[in-house]
């Protein structure tokens, strides 16, 4: 396993990290989750993603437990906070310095640590000031209960203003967290260029594009049994904008090039974002240990130059690019 530093900091996460959206305390049993958490560990994964809302509040609450007892100082803890939880009423969503406070105590208590390695804004809030967001995350920080603070899904001109705000009040965003894919590139023309120059890194989620880019899923064909895309509880809801023939027909062009590399197809994936000099880390979730082992073995992978471009001939008409995509993602109305 590699590590790479996180932003304009000295802190390092291991390029590959493991999350736990959709996965634990509900797609996956309890032991089950624990044993994929093991193997991550027992593979050098030693970064940990999660946030309060997934599974309203049971994701972290089983990463707590299935990390009690490991070194604390060696492992490296990212949760976030935005979206409403437990009884979803009107100060339990957004980043006001009321919700920012309650969460971290709840996240900090499932967790079963003293502290957050990296505290992230889940979404922009264009209901608080940002000056109110800025101020709470620099208190956090002074209190010991978060180590860094970093971001999700936020625009180049967001990340512009947060990060303006941190200096002034003595800290850093050092991270952002964004969706990247081969098929999803939409942080490449802005938010990438901006981040370098302001110090921050991305930790991306869905590199394998929830488990399309592994090449499952087949033109024409029925839905895999148990894969994904027929699972009700969340995860068929995510992944049906990529089962369209077009997409699916392009990716299978990429088992060639996966081989010749001596790659599963996942690999390939997971090292195709690390070839961005701006990411940190690709986030993976499993729902078996033999998932999180095979991803991990992107780390430290270079494709050559002559296969990101055959990669590109492959895929390339049907990736999406559009920058303004970023901004969809943040909700511009009250969740409560």
């Amino acid at each position: 396993m590699q590590y790479r530093y996180l932003g304009n900091s000295g802190f390092k996460i291991s390029e590959i990290t493991y999350g736990n959206w959709l996965t634990h305390a509900s797609q996956v049993e309890n032991d089950q989750a624990i044993a994929c958490v093991k193997a991550a560990l027992e593979v050098g994964i030693t970064t940990f993603d999660t946030a309060d809302v997934y599974a309203n509040t049971g994701a972290e609450s089983v990463l707590g437990e299935a990390l009690k007892g490991e070194r604390r100082a060696g492992l490296e803890i990212l949760t976030k906070v935005f979206g409403a939880t437990g009884p979803k009423q009107h100060n339990d969503v957004g980043l006001s310095r009321k919700h920012l406070f309650d969460s971290i105590d709840g996240s900090l208590t499932r967790l079963q640590t003293d502290y957050v390695d990296v505290y992230q804004a889940h979404r922009f809030d264009f209901f608080t000031p940002l000056e109110e967001t800025m101020q709470a995350f620099a208190d956090l920080v002074r209190m010991g209960k978060v180590r860094y603070v970093g971001v999700s899904e936020w625009t180049a001109d967001q990340l512009r203003a947060g990060a303006a705000l941190a200096k002034d009040l003595g800290f850093q965003l050092i991270s952002n967290q964004p969706e990247y894919s081969a098929l999803w590139r939409v942080i490449e023309s802005e938010i990438v260029p901006t981040s370098k120059e302001l110090g921050i890194s991305q930790v991306v989620f869905s590199p394998i594009a929830q488990g399309v880019l592994t090449g499952k899923y087949v033109p024409g064909a029925d839905l895999p049994a148990g894969s994904r895309a027929t699972d009700e509880k969340g995860g068929a809801g995510s992944i049906q904008r990529w089962l369209r023939d077009d997409v699916l027909t392009g990716v299978q062009q990429l088992q060639p090039i996966a081989k010749e590399l001596h790659l599963s197809m996942a690999q390939l994936a997971v090292a195709w974002v690390l070839q961005n000099q701006n990411v940190a880390a690709a986030i993976v979730g499993a729902s078996r240990p033999e998932q999180v082992r095979d991803n991990a073995g992107a780390s430290g992978v270079q494709i050559p130059e002559e296969s990101m471009n055959r990669i590109d001939a492959a895929i390339g008409g049907v990736v999406e690019r559009d920058p303004a995509r970023t901004a969809e993602r943040s909700p511009k109305q009250r969740e409560a």
